[in-house]
Order: structure tokens, then sequence, then C-alpha cells
């Protein structure tokens, strides 16, 4: 394993804007602070996404304001089916309006508009319940609705601060993987129960990106010989030689991972073939995973100057990763894995 670096606490940026320190944690450990970014807020990212789900269904949960613009979305999956529905709402310059907490562990997410609302809120002993809802969800009408409550089962999380090469760029994130669920989803008078075998994860993101750049993730939450298991593996933009994103998480136990690898298949056209199944694995040889994929929520904004082509692809997973204290072996645990390409 490559020597990777571990943050200390602080401030995230100096007064240029600059990450004071690169590198990784399991906790915030660093102080994020909106005023101390040095570019336009028309630059500045910051995002809380939710993924709750198991083998049969999942959703899917953003709220975004992008400087430029702002966006709500909602997706339900059904896996069984493979079938799924998102639903998007944007809006125009927010520069921050939407009080975008500067912590994950405080500080609650509320937004609502004409026919939608949403509200991300901390409930106490390291739970937050998840209410959204939109009037229109599927046409004619047909609502859709959720309220999800969902519980950490680790102190542990992966953070990395990540700079760009162009001065007062930088992202800082958050995954806290392994969130136990419970609640609902519901789509028209559908009703589906997010109960035992369902998890979550939240994507906690805040940073000034480049204008273009394309990243790979993967995220699992499931259970493993009874015991929460999931990962989060990552790579593709900024300078990460202080760190990597990638984690094992086992119960309370994380385990820091270096490199990843996707190998996406490549079909007609000599474009990847998303649906095709991928493998996973690393130059160290101590992983090798096989991603039998069933959705890809596929959507491609192309607005000249911005695009974002997103191939967010659900499926199960099944391999193994060789940890010296303990290797794990796997078949047929529901996750995701993207390919994500922006020019924002």
């Amino acid at each position: 394993m490559n020597e990777q670096h571990l943050l200390s606490p602080g401030p995230l940026l100096n007064e240029e804007g600059n990450l004071v320190e690169a590198g990784y944690a399991y906790s915030l450990v660093k102080t994020y602070d909106r005023k101390m970014i040095a570019t336009s807020p028309l630059r500045i990212k910051e995002w809380d996404y939710y993924y709750v789900g198991n083998a049969s269904y999942g959703i899917a949960l953003t709220v975004a304001d992008n400087g430029y613009m702002s966006m709500v979305s909602a997706s339900f999956l059904d896996f069984e089916a493979k079938k799924e529905k998102t639903v998007s709402k944007i809006g125009l310059f927010p520069k921050g309006n939407l009080k975008m907490p500067p912590s994950s562990k405080v500080g609650d997410v509320f937004y609502e508009g004409k026919g939608f609302s949403f509200s991300f809120a901390h409930t106490g002993e390291g739970k937050r319940r998840l209410i959204v809802h939109f009037d229109d969800f599927l046409g004619k009408g047909i609502p859709f609705r959720c309220d999800v409550l969902l519980a950490e089962t680790s102190p542990n999380s992966m953070v990395i601060a990540t700079p760009f090469k162009k001065k007062a760029h930088f992202y800082y994130n958050q995954k806290i993987n392994c969130l136990r669920a419970s609640g609902y989803a519901k789509v028209g008078e559908r009703v589906i129960d997010f109960n035992q075998g369902t998890y979550g994860v939240l994507d906690w993101g805040r940073g000034v990106w480049t204008y273009r750049n394309t990243w790979y993730w993967s995220s699992l939450n499931a259970e493993l010989e009874g015991v929460p298991f999931g990962w989060n593996f990552g790579y593709g933009f900024g300078d990460t030689t202080s760190a990597s994103e990638n984690m094992v998480f086992f119960g309370e136990k994380v385990y820091k991972l270096d490199d990843v690898i996707f190998d996406i298949p490549i079909g007609k056209g000599n474009r990847d073939d998303f649906l095709s199944p991928w493998t996973i694995r690393s130059h160290s040889h101590d992983l090798r995973i096989r991603f039998v994929p069933v959705i890809d929520r596929h959507s491609d904004t192309n607005a000249l100057v911005l695009r974002s082509n997103q191939h967010q692809v659900f499926g199960q997973f099944s391999g193994y990763i060789n940890i010296d204290e303990k290797p794990f072996e796997f078949e047929g645990l529901p996750g995701f894995a993207e390919k994500v390409y922006n020019k924002w």
C-alpha cells in the first residue's frame, strides 16, 4: 500500500482558499467554512445524497446547491421488475441559498417548492430521518412519498480532502456507509417497506470543482455473516497522491485500501457496455469482485457549456477482499457502481 496521509483536526482551508492538508480520516476532523472559499459562489458545489435499498428495491434522494443551479431529485428503483423512475427539479443561481449545513454531524436540510418537499433531519443518537414527497411522480398526479429512519452502525466513515491542480479548488467528502434503515416508500398506492436487511449510505460533499472531470464510485451496504458490511470505492478526479477513498466496513471496524480499478466492458461502437458484468480489482491483487448489473440509471443532460452524463448502475456483487486480519468472501450482495462525466 502506498503511504496515505491521515488528516489532523483543524480548519479545512487556509486564507488563500486552498486545503491546509490533503488526506483521509474516519470522521469530519476538518472544519468546512464556506466563507473561506476563494472563488466565485457560482463555482461552489454542496450536496447531500442518500441511497437506501436492499436486493428488491431502492430509493435515491438528492439535495444539491451547485452555485449556478440547485437540484432536488428522487429515484425509485424496482430491481425485480428492472425498472426505475427519477424526477428532478432544477432552480437557477441559488449561490448558497439552500443553506447546506457545514457538517453532516449537525444541521438539517429542508427544501420545498411547488409540488415537492425534502427534509433530511437529525433525530439524535446517530439517527436521521428522510421525508420526501412529490405530488406528481409517475405522471397523471401519481405521487411519491418516503419516510425513512437511518441509524449509524459504526463510528467510522470515509472522509477525504482532495485537492485539484487548480488553486482554490478542492473536494471535501464524507461517505457514511451501512446506515440501518427502517420505514417505507410509497408510489401511488404501492407501499414498499424498508426494514430488516435494508441499509443506506450518505454521500456528503462540499467543494469547488474544476470544469471538466470524470469520477468512478461504488457503494455497497448490506450484511455479511449477520454483521453490517459495506465499502466505498472511488477514483478518477483530483490529486489523490495523499490518500484514496477506498475503505471496507465490517461492523464497527474499518479497513483502509489503496487503489481500485473498475473494468467496464467495451461494447458496440467502442463504448462502455454498462449492463454487461464488470470487474473491480486492484493492482495489489487483494480484491477481485464481479459486478452483475440489473439497472442502469442513466441520464445525460447536455446544455452546451454544461453537461452531466451519468451511469449509476445497480446490481449484485460477488468475490473476495483479502485483508490480513479478515478475508471477506461474498456472493450476490446488492449495491451500485457508477461512472459520471461532468462539464460543470
